[in-house]
């Protein structure tokens, strides 16, 4: 059961990208939960557990000029991009499943990009001034982030992994 103040509550992320059709939103929902849920870090030997810092959707679904034409609304072409807390997390085996799922559920609706980057690849973009990261993170739209979202409940995490 979410509440109103659960800030990752289906609707409170819908609401983030109201300006989509309500299909859209839902699309992006479940993509966002899924990573959520299937990310499987115990993949990869690191110094610290692995943890999904942020989920930024960017591309056109995240502007607020996206319009519905017939291509678009039969066919969504996804991009996001995922900050983990460690650089090891960037590896592949760790995001499998993820890919896996996303491919099974929603495969002949959309085509799902995502980029893996690290806390450290965020700061260092930050120190060097790298407008290539920097603009698209200003300019996405922040569908989780761990220090104020609240982590999926164990019926979402078992709905989302089904």
């Amino acid at each position: 059961m979410t509440s109103r103040t659960d800030v990752y509550a289906r609707e409170v992320v819908m609401a983030r990208v109201s300006h989509l059709v309500w299909r859209k939103q839902g699309e992006i929902e479940r993509i966002a939960r899924i990573m959520r849920a299937c990310f499987e870090p115990e993949k990869v030997q690191a110094p610290r557990p692995g943890k999904i810092r942020r989920i930024i959707l960017i591309g056109p679904y995240a502007r607020r000029s996206w319009y519905e034409d017939r291509r678009t609304i039969q066919f969504s072409d996804f991009e996001f991009w995922i900050v983990v807390n460690h650089p090891a997390f960037k590896d592949e085996r760790c995001w499998q499943r993820v890919r896996a799922v996303i491919d099974s559920e929603l495969g002949n609706r959309c085509a799902v990009d995502f980029d893996i980057h690290s806390r450290t690849d965020i700061r260092i973009a930050r120190i060097e001034r790298d407008t290539f990261i920097l603009d698209r993170i200003e300019a996405g739209i922040t569908l989780y982030r761990a220090s104020r979202d609240s982590p999926l409940n164990e019926h979402e995490w078992r709905e989302a992994r089904r």
